[in-house]
C-alpha cells in the first residue's frame, strides 16, 4: 500500500523568525512586498502558513505539494498563490546528494495595503476577484518564464519601482485563465488559535483514516458539543458542511493515488473510504467535474506520466 503522507499541525510563521539567513530581505529594505529565495533542504520547507499572501515559484526538484486538504505533484515551474493562513508545504521527493541552492522563489505581501488602496485607487480593486480565488490556492499553469522574469525584475527594484513591477506581476496572473483551485478547506477563516488547534485535530484524523467512518456526532461528543453547534463551527471553519468536507479530502487522497500509482480504480475507492465503486464515481463526478479514469488520463497529460 503506499505510504499516506504525515499530517502534522501548520506552525504560524512570525515575522521575527524570518531572517536574513534564511533568504529574507532586511524588512527596512522591502516594504511591504518581500522576496524570499531558498534551496533544499532548509528549515523554511514545513507544514506552515502565515498572515500573508505567498506566491511561490518551484525552480528545481520535484514532489508532492500540500494545499490546505489539497495533495498534489510539482516539478520546475510549479506556481501557486497561497492566501492568507492557508497552510502549505513543498516537499522534494527527487534531491540529490548534497541538495540545492535554489529551490523556492517567494514574494510575500499583505492584504490590508491592498484592499485599503483599493478604496481610493480602482485599479487596484481589479486585483481582488484573484486575492479571493487564493483563499483556496491557485495553481498557474505555462507561466514559468514570465514568472520568472516578473520574480528578478521585482527583487532587482526598490520603493516605488518594485511596486510597479509587483502590480504588474499580478495584474498578469489576474488576468490568467490557465488555473485551478487547489484547497477545499478555508482553513483560514477560525477564530482564535483553539479553535485552529480543533480543526487541525480534526483534519488530521480524517487524513490519517480515511477508510475508517467518521461522524459528526462522535466528534460532537468528543468536543463537548452538540451535533447542531459542532455543524455550525465547522461551517465556519472550513467553509463546508462536514460531510461535503469529509468528501473532498477522500477525492483528492483519490487523485493523488490516480496520480502516483497503478492501483484500480475500484481499490483506491475503497482505499479513501467510499462503500462502492458507484458511490466513489459519483462523488469524484461531483467534485472534480470528471470520472477518475478520465482524471488520471488529463494528469497524465498535465504531468507527462503514463496511463
Amino acid at each position: 500500500m503506499p505510504r499516506k503522507p504525515r499530517q502534522i499541525k501548520p506552525e504560524l510563521e512570525h515575522d521575527y523568525s524570518r531572517s536574513t539567513e534564511l533568504g529574507y530581505e532586511p524588512p527596512d529594505e522591502a516594504g511591504f512586498i518581500r522576496c524570499l529565495a531558498h534551496g533544499y533542504p532548509t528549515p523554511l520547507a514545513r507544514w506552515h502558513h502565515h498572515e500573508e499572501y505567498e506566491l511561490h515559484l518551484i525552480t528545481a526538484t520535484s514532489g508532492k505539494v500540500f494545499v490546505g486538504d489539497w495533495i498534489g505533484q510539482f516539478q520546475p515551474g510549479h506556481l501557486v498563490l497561497t492566501g492568507p493562513r492557508l497552510p502549505h508545504n513543498w516537499v522534494t521527493m527527487d534531491l540529490p546528494e548534497g541538495g540545492v541552492p535554489e529551490r523556492d522563489l517567494v514574494i510575500q505581501f499583505p492584504h490590508a495595503p491592498i484592499e485599503a488602496g483599493g478604496q481610493h485607487i480602482p485599479e487596484l480593486r481589479e486585483l481582488l476577484p484573484l486575492l479571493e480565488r487564493a483563499k483556496h490556492g491557485i495553481e498557474f499553469f505555462g507561466m514559468h518564464e514570465q514568472a520568472l522574469a516578473h520574480w528578478r525584475r521585482i527583487k532587482t527594484r526598490h520603493g516605488l519601482a518594485r511596486f510597479a513591477a509587483f502590480c504588474e506581476f499580478l495584474s498578469e496572473l489576474a488576468q490568467c485563465t490557465d488555473y485551478r483551485l487547489l484547497s477545499n478547506a478555508q482553513l483560514q477563516s477560525v477564530d482564535n488559535d483553539a479553535q485552529q488547534d480543533q480543526i487541525n485535530a480534526i483534519l488530521s484524523r480524517l487524513t490519517d483514516k480515511l477508510d475508517e467512518p467518521l461522524s459528526a456526532a462522535d466528534l460532537a461528543q468528543e468536543l463537548g458539543m452538540s451535533e447542531s453547534r459542532f455543524s455550525r463551527f465547522f461551517r465556519r471553519a472550513t467553509g463546508n458542511t462536514f460531510t461535503d468536507f469529509v468528501n473532498h479530502v477522500r477525492v483528492n487522497r483519490a487523485c493523488q493515488l490516480l496520480m502516483e500509482t497503478d492501483l484500480l480504480i475500484m481499490n483506491i475507492g475503497v482505499e479513501v473510504g467510499f462503500n462502492n465503486i458507484a458511490n466513489f464515481n459519483r462523488r469524484f463526478l461531483d467534485i472534480k467535474g470528471m470520472t477518475p479514469s478520465e482524471y488520471r488520463r488529463q494528469v497524465a497529460k498535465r504531468f507527462g506520466l503514463k496511463t
